[in-house]
C-alpha cells in the first residue's frame, strides 16, 4: 500500500515531462513538503508514504522518498549522512531555542547523492520554500544536473552503500545519547516545531 500511493503522487508530479523536467518536479514536490522534526517510523517505506498525508517531514522521510522515486526514474543513487550540531548551523534562533540547539546531541543529517549525467551530485531537499524569507538555505532553482546545497553545516560525510546501511548506523549512534541529553532534544524539537509554525504564520 505505501508503494502504490507514493506512485500515484509520482505520476501525477512527472506526467509529461522530459527526464529533466521530472526531476525537478519530482525534487520540488518533495522539498516543500513542510519541514518538522517529526517520530520516527520503523518502516522507512511507510514512513516516506506518511508524509504524503501529513504534509509534514524531517530530512529523513522526505530523502527516503526522495531516493524511492529516484530510483524508480532509473538514477542510480545513495545515500550520505552528515553529522552536525544544531548549535553551529546559520539559522538564527530565538535565544531559548539556540541554547537547547546548542545542548543537543550531534544530528545525523541525512541527503541523497545521486548520478545524474555520469556524475554524482549531492541532492538536498530538506527546507521548504516558506522558509526561506526567515533565513533558512532552500534549495530553490534546482536545474536537474547540479549540485544542491547542503542543508547543514557537517561535521563530515559519510556515503552509505544501502539505505538498511544509513537506517542501522543512525540507530547505532543514537544509542550512545545520554539520557539528558535525549531530554534536552526532545525538548529542543518541541519547541523548533512550534517556532517554525510560527515562521509560517507570519
Amino acid at each position: 500500500m505505501p508503494e502504490e500511493n507514493i506512485l500515484k503522487a509520482f505520476n501525477s508530479w512527472v506526467d509529461g515531462l522530459s527526464p529533466e523536467k521530472a526531476r525537478i518536479s519530482v525534487f520540488n514536490h518533495v522539498r516543500d513538503i513542510p519541514y518538522y522534526l517529526v517520530p520516527q517510523i520503523e518502516d522507512p517505506l511507510a514512513w516516506a508514504e506518511s508524509i504524503l498525508h501529513t504534509s509534514k517531514a524531517s530530512c529523513s522521510p522526505k530523502h527516503y522518498l526522495l531516493g524511492f522515486l529516484f530510483s524508480r526514474m532509473g538514477i542510480p543513487l545513495d545515500y550520505a549522512t552528515y553529522p552536525f550540531k544544531w548549535g553551529e548551523q546559520l539559522i538564527k534562533y530565538p535565544e531559548k531555542i539556540r541554547k537547547l540547539a546548542e545542548a543537543s546531541p550531534i544530528g545525523y543529517h541525512v541527503a541523497c547523492k545521486a548520478k545524474i549525467e555520469e556524475k554524482w551530485v549531492l541532492i538536498d531537499a530538506t527546507w521548504d520554500s516558506a522558509l526561506k524569507k526567515s533565513g533558512f538555505p532552500v534549495n530553490d532553482n534546482w536545474d536537474g544536473i547540479s549540485n544542491t546545497m547542503n542543508s547543514v553545516v557537517p561535521i563530515e560525510e559519510v556515503i552509505h552503500s544501502s539505505l538498511q546501511h544509513r537506517l542501522d548506523y543512525v540507530k547505532e549512534k543514537k544509542k550512545l545519547f545520554s539520557e539528558e541529553e535525549r531530554a534536552t532534544y526532545a525538548e529542543f524539537i518541541k519547541e523548533f516545531n512550534l517556532w517554525l509554525e510560527s515562521l509560517r504564520r507570519q
